[in-house]
């Protein structure tokens, strides 16, 4: 057992689309907060999607969620998550399992991070019971077909999904 102390930080990179970011991603970030020194939540650009809101949206509204928190730092993230890691010397990913189902997928990309970028680890954190249900897909659709959503996202969020489904109609 080694007696070596570690001083330096210890940086965790959270990648999702977070279209919007949900209780769900908040608790996850704030587990993260429990075992690294600093969270970068990387908010993914994927030209293969179609997001309701823009990255620039995103981006936002997770800084407003964690406007209180200094060791949160957002960024909007294109390419290769494990490069943008490593530039950020991130210690490890961190990804969020709300069923078995996600296990599958979640442990075939941790395998290809590893092999891309072996410093950088895989750590997989499961939400509270609370919010193991609900994912940004499920949010979006209730609250596009009028569901109150505003105890499964921060209040702005909320604000703003009231506010992109009232323009869409």
């Amino acid at each position: 057992m080694s007696t070596h102390i570690k001083t330096e930080q210890a940086i965790a990179v959270y990648p999702g689309t977070f279209d919007p970011i949900t209780m769900g991603h908040v608790n996850i970030i704030e587990r993260a907060l429990n075992l690294f020194s600093k969270v970068i939540v990387a908010v993914g650009i994927n030209p293969a999607k179609s997001p309701l809101f823009s990255v620039e949206e995103r981006v936002k509204m997770i800084e407003q969620t964690f406007k209180d928190f200094s060791r949160v730092e957002v960024h909007s993230v294109s390419g290769l998550l494990v490069d943008f890691a490593h530039q950020q010397k991130a210690k490890a990913i961190v990804r969020g399992l709300r069923a078995v189902s996600d296990f599958d997928y979640e442990f075939q990309l941790a395998l290809m991070n590893r092999k891309l970028q072996r410093e950088v680890d895989s750590v997989f954190l499961m939400p509270n019971f609370r919010w193991i249900f609900i994912s940004s897909s499920i949010i979006k659709d209730a609250a596009r077909n009028g569901g109150d959503v505003s105890d499964m996202v921060p209040f702005h969020v909320n604000e703003m999904l009231i506010d992109k489904f009232s323009e869409k109609q």
